[in-house]
């Protein structure tokens, strides 16, 4: 018992010498914190605002961005404003007008609910907010820095708010320096845009960056929205969907599958005007367009979903772009019929036609017909070796032979391979040399080098020989050969993919594509890279596109091996895979072996394998 009280004593005794550790953080270092998860770029902050300016019941909202969001971002529209209490209360965490208990988030309809953003956005910029209510004759004016209010006093503005949000990130410069390009961020700002005023077409959205108003959209029903938006051949390139049952409502439009894209580009789906991402909804859309896409293909969708607020819950992920539907498999299911039957119902699907020429006829039989055995009609007599006969068959283009004339073979009778014997030289400059080459199928060819076989993978083989070309050109700013198109190609993309297009226009020039800038998110080609197909340039350009929004930051800014090589490399050697003659096989070795590493493909498989005695002996 002494043993237990002496050991007592001594763990108090050490318990006062120590310090407490465990502190209280302050609000403004809770902000910052919390601001790390909720505004995680420009584009969170552009979100943010605009969706309050929603909830706010505005018809009018304009976004100003200046630098890509990082000196300025300022939203002003003419909803319903706030008094002079609110407008200070609404930078206090967790203080929001959308819900009053834990129940209401289980039947909340609008945008916002949770009171974090606005907190957060403080805590690492300046804020500037003006406000007004209709029932008062001077508006709000607020200043706060860092979460620390500067000045609050009367102002005259016009019914609603403004807020502007100026150095984003100043006292966080960790995080300012993981920020991309202005390009980047800029086009996940226009993606934000691009999301609300999609929901919301009933509201008049302007958008201005770096003082040029890039967009002015009216008010209207969704498809003159989708076409503001996107241009308006939009108009032929989609087809309504809608379906009404029990648990959910379905609207909006899918994309006609000709018009299908190698970009997931304009792809939208909405749960009660909230935009969502959903993997397994994306499924069943895609599942829908079963065989009617070509490979690697992506049809456009804006699609709605109307559903009782009680039966999802969207309290998963600050950004609130996930959502637990109750019953997913079952929204699966309508949905991949709803686009089905869109694409049925507007001919998008080739309809049976029995009624077309050289159909059968089909007719119940009646009691008076006479079924008949079908007849044979032979010649017993006929000699296919007369003269005559040959004659005749010869005209009819068959070409028979006896069985001493040796069997010339058709398109699909096998060949026997033609062996080049003597040794060729592929370069001067390098010691490959080989006996002789042959095509195996389409994507491989064999050579054979001294005592070892080669099995060369074509399209492997294109690829590096394309990207070597392509980053020497981009890195000595040079301009690959190009060819002119006969007609000029008119291309109009959306504004996020007009942006890109036009800051790779110096690359896309040196890897020999001819193209200007028509604005209005409309490009003119006037010519492609000498071997391209007419009429693929615009699939090539959304490989780029898609490539591009996919690469990190340090492949989009090394000039030489960069996705655009990549992208290059890849689309000239898909067409290049295909059964080469003799002259061709022989241009694709020299070239492969001229360059460095003719082994390494781009991303970093083996372009070819060798096989040595040695090894096939192993074998046996």
């Amino acid at each position: 018992m002494k043993q237990i009280y002496s050991g007592f004593l001594t763990f108090a005794q050490s318990k006062l010498r120590m310090s407490d550790v465990i502190k209280l953080l302050p609000d403004h270092v809770i902000n910052q914190i919390a601001a790390g998860e909720v505004i995680q770029r420009p584009a969170s902050a552009v979100k943010e605002l605009m969706e309050n300016a929603v909830d706010a019941g505005s018809t009018k909202i304009k976004l100003i961005i200046k630098d890509a969001g990082k000196t300025l971002i300022r939203v002003i529209d003419n909803g319903c404003g706030m008094s002079d209490t609110d407008a200070r209360l609404c930078f206090e965490k967790h203080a929001t007008s959308k819900i009053n208990t834990a129940d209401d988030i289980f039947s909340v309809t609008t945008k916002g609910f949770r009171g974090e953003a606005l907190a957060s956005i403080a805590a690492i910029s300046t804020v500037e907010l003006k406000t007004r209510t209709k029932d008062n004759e001077a508006g709000t004016l607020i200043e706060i820095e860092h979460s620390k209010f500067q000045r609050q006093e009367p102002c005259q503005c016009e019914t609603g708010t403004s807020i502007s949000i100026k150095n984003l990130f100043f006292n966080v410069p960790a995080r300012k320096t993981f920020l991309k390009s202005d390009q980047v961020e800029f086009r996940h700002i226009m993606e934000e845009f691009h999301r609300i005023a999609l929901a919301h077409p009933e509201v008049e959205f302007t958008l201005f960056n770096n003082d040029e108003q890039l967009f002015h959209v009216l008010s209207g029903n969704l498809k003159q929205r989708i076409m503001a938006l996107f241009g308006n051949t939009y108009d032929q390139k989609i087809v309504p969907v809608t379906e009404q049952t029990n648990l959910v409502s379905v609207s909006g439009f899918v994309g006609k599958p000709e018009y299908a894209r190698k970009t997931r580009g304009e792809q939208y789906f909405f749960v009660n005007r909230r935009y969502i991402k959903n993997n397994y909804l994306h499924h069943a859309l895609q599942s829908a367009y079963k065989e009617l896409l070509a490979k690697e293909s992506y049809p456009s969708y804006f699609v709605f979903f109307e559903i009782q607020p009680g039966k999802i819950d969207v309290n998963i992920h600050p950004t609130k772009t996930e959502i637990k539907f109750e019953d997913e498999s079952m929204i699966y299911a309508i949905l991949k019929s709803a686009v089905k039957r869109a694409l049925g119902q507007h001919n998008v699907i080739p309809p049976m036609d029995f009624d077309r020429e050289g159909a059968f006829e089909i007719r119940p039989l009646k009691k008076t017909d006479i079924i008949r055995q079908p007849q044979i009609n032979l010649n017993p007599d006929y000699n296919p070796f007369t003269e005559e006969a040959k004659i005749n068959l010869k005209n009819a283009g068959f070409s028979p032979t006896s069985r001493n004339e040796p069997r010339r073979a058709s398109q699909s009778s096998y060949v026997q391979p033609e062996i080049h014997a003597p040794e060729l030289s592929i370069h001067k400059e390098t010691a490959f040399q080989f006996k002789w080459h042959e095509q195996w199928t389409k994507e491989y060819m064999v050579v054979a080098t001294g005592e070892k076989l080669l099995l060369v993978n074509q399209r492997l083989a294109w690829e590096k020989i394309f990207f070597e070309e392509a980053s020497t050109a981009l890195q000595k700013k040079e301009n690959l050969p190009s060819q002119k198109e006969l007609f000029p190609q008119t291309i109009q993309v959306s504004a996020g993919d007009a942006a890109i297009i036009t800051i790779l226009l110096p690359e896309l020039k040196c890897l020999g594509f001819d193209i200007s800038d028509f604005g209005k998110q409309t490009f003119i080609l006037y010519g492609t890279p000498s071997g391209v197909e007419s009429g693929a340039s615009q699939s090539f350009l959304e490989g780029v596109i898609e490539n591009y929004k996919n690469s990190t930051e340090s492949e989009i800014k090394n000039p030489g091996n960069a996705f655009l090589a990549k992208s290059y490399a890849r689309k000239m050697a898909a067409k290049n895979t295909k059964v080469l003659s003799q002259e061709e096989r022989e241009s694709l070795l020299e070239r492969l072996f001229s360059i460095n590493s003719p082994d390494i493909a781009t991303d970093g498989k083996k372009v070819f394998i060798e096989l040595s005695p040695d090894k096939v002996d192993s074998w046996f």
